[in-house]
């Protein structure tokens, strides 16, 4: 029996051309490369030019991905754009890259997951794709972090960059069968009892600022792996797949430990795990989509490909997706 599936039909990214790399951090914290690249794996980050907002960034990616997908932007009648560095409190940034595309048809909006909202607004993009409601979605994630970062504070400064990914989504019908094209599964989690490890001292409702990021790196990387585990054996549970059917394993890039030590404890071949946190640094919600084009576009990633995607943010919030490229 033939069910609806969202298919990826193509993908696009975008990074701010500023580099900002460990040596020049090192110039006014008190760090070194040395020690950032062997705690992190991070040896470089993107900076967004001064009046460069994340919805410049959105839509330079997303038309990127709609060249990938040989897609007309009005042909889009959903916009998820994950993030939580948006331009205003409101409207919602989707909006904007939506007029900007010049696309005026359909529904906009944000989603906020931290660094697990692509995965979140991807799950929840299939959702709608599959009530047959919506044909065609663009899902975005795109972050400044940089506007959100205490530039004294060495613990999180070195972190965090700018940028932008998208990936083109339309229902279709598949066989509905094991290997069908499409995603898969998802699953997502949350658990707000663990809001201190990881938030912004700020907002609309508490100090009417914007605030900046607050980490307790210890604790945040104490929970990641066994969290990441979590919902990727759900996924395996769910689909009958295992680690070895894995083609492709695109983490969220946080930190490289972080990744190595998840990949190792699925049983996930390090040859197949997408890495470009030593470029990027974290870019929050955009980092997984800048992941998969990174693989897309050299070739690693085809079309067929069995694809895992997780992601583990502030809230706690965590999820993963599986699907066939």
């Amino acid at each position: 029996m033939t069910m609806l599936r969202t298919v990826v039909l193509g993908c696009g990214s975008y990074l701010p051309s500023r580099v900002v790399s460990n040596a020049e951090l090192a110039a006014s914290v008190d760090t070194s490369d040395e020690w950032i690249v062997q705690r992190t794996g991070i040896r470089q980050r993107h900076v967004a030019a001064e009046g460069e907002l994340t919805s410049d960034l959105a839509i330079h990616a997303a038309r990127a991905a709609l060249a990938s997908a040989h897609v007309d932007p009005q042909t889009i009648d959903l916009i998820v754009l994950a993030t939580s560095t948006p331009d205003n409190t409101f409207p919602a940034s989707a909006v904007t890259v939506q007029a900007g595309l010049g696309i005026t048809r359909g529904a906009a909006f944000d989603l906020q997951a931290v660094c697990s909202g692509f995965v979140f607004a991807l799950a929840t993009a299939d959702g709608l794709l599959r009530t047959g409601t919506y044909k065609r979605a663009l899902v975005i994630g795109a972050e400044t972090f940089s506007r959100i970062l205490d530039w004294s504070d060495r613990t999180t400064c070195v972190l965090f960059g700018d940028g932008a990914g998208a990936v083109v989504l339309e229902a279709q019908q598949q066989p509905g069968e094991r290997d069908d094209r499409g995603i898969l599964t998802t699953h997502l989690r949350s658990d707000g009892r663990h809001k201190s490890k990881l938030y912004v001292d700020g907002g609309p409702s508490s100090t009417r600022t914007v605030g900046f990021l607050r980490m307790e790196g210890r604790a945040v990387f104490k929970h990641a792996v066994a969290m990441i585990t979590d919902v990727i054996e759900d996924a395996f549970r769910t689909t009958g797949y295992t680690a070895n059917d894995i083609d492709w394993f695109v983490p969220h890039q946080a930190n490289k430990r972080i990744i190595d030590d998840s990949a190792k404890k699925l049983g996930i071949a390090p040859e197949k795990v997408v890495m470009t946190v030593s470029q990027h640094g974290n870019t929050s919600a955009a980092s997984i989509p800048l992941a998969l084009n990174t693989a897309v576009k050299d070739g690693r990633i085809k079309k067929g490909d069995l694809v895992l995607l997780e992601a583990m943010g502030g809230g706690f919030t965590w999820g993963s997706a599986l699907l066939r490229w």
